[in-house]
């Protein structure tokens, strides 16, 4: 891992808060605040816990494209990744996720109706820190 990734991997894991962004029925950009993944996979593979009830579901069932963004407002650094959103309702994936404490939200546990995984892929980035941009792709 190169230091540019691990500055990059360091401010995720550090953050308590992403932004994910989706596109609406009108074709508008819809960002939401949403707590940090729960796991990740390099710079490439990002899991958020989610209602299904909750309307990005459709966005994202209407329309993969999506964004997630990250930022210290301290430093003001950010990175945001563009890339694909997936829906996961089963059993492995949401068990993976499944955190304790989980149950206040999703009464029913992991077989609750209302908890689904969010899977997001990223495709490239940007990163912004010191008043400098830089864009890259990811593998």
């Amino acid at each position: 891992m190169n230091d540019i990734e691990k500055l990059i991997g360091d401010l995720i894991d550090h953050e308590t808060l992403a932004f994910i962004g989706s596109i609406d029925d009108e074709g508008y950009p819809n960002i939401k605040a949403m707590l940090a993944p729960r796991k990740r996979e390099k710079l490439k593979i990002f899991y958020f816990t989610t209602t299904s009830s909750s309307i990005k579901m459709d966005h994202y069932k209407e329309n993969p494209k999506s964004s997630i963004y990250f930022c210290n407002h301290n430093s003001f650094t950010g990175i945001m990744f563009k890339g694909k959103m997936e829906i996961l309702t089963d059993y492995e994936t949401k068990k993976m996720i499944w955190r304790e404490g989980d149950q206040e939200y999703f009464l029913r546990g992991i077989d609750d109706p209302d908890f689904s995984v969010l899977k997001f892929t990223a495709e490239s980035g940007r990163y912004y820190s010191n008043f400098k941009s830089e864009s890259f792709e990811i593998d």
